[in-house]
């Protein structure tokens, strides 16, 4: 299975932004997303069109399942 990471920002005029990462880990620990959410925003090199990012506001593990189909070709 694959993992997405979705991090959400509070911006600079009050609205949020975020930010996902494809194929993450599904054991990363609260601790880690954490320290990755303080460390983008301690950078300041994101600019959204809401402005910069300048809190943490949610996180969430979104798991990714596709079933591939078949097709038949006549």
């Amino acid at each position: 299975m694959d993992y997405i990471l979705t991090l959400v920002f509070l911006c600079d005029n009050g609205k949020t932004s975020s930010i996902s990462i494809d194929s993450v880990s599904p054991t990363i620990s609260a601790e880690e997303v954490t320290t990755l959410m303080d460390t983008v925003i301690g950078k300041n090199v994101v600019k959204t069109t809401n402005g910069l990012l300048t809190g943490k506001y949610n996180a969430y593990l979104t798991q990714k399942q596709g079933t591939k189909f078949t097709i038949i070709k006549f």
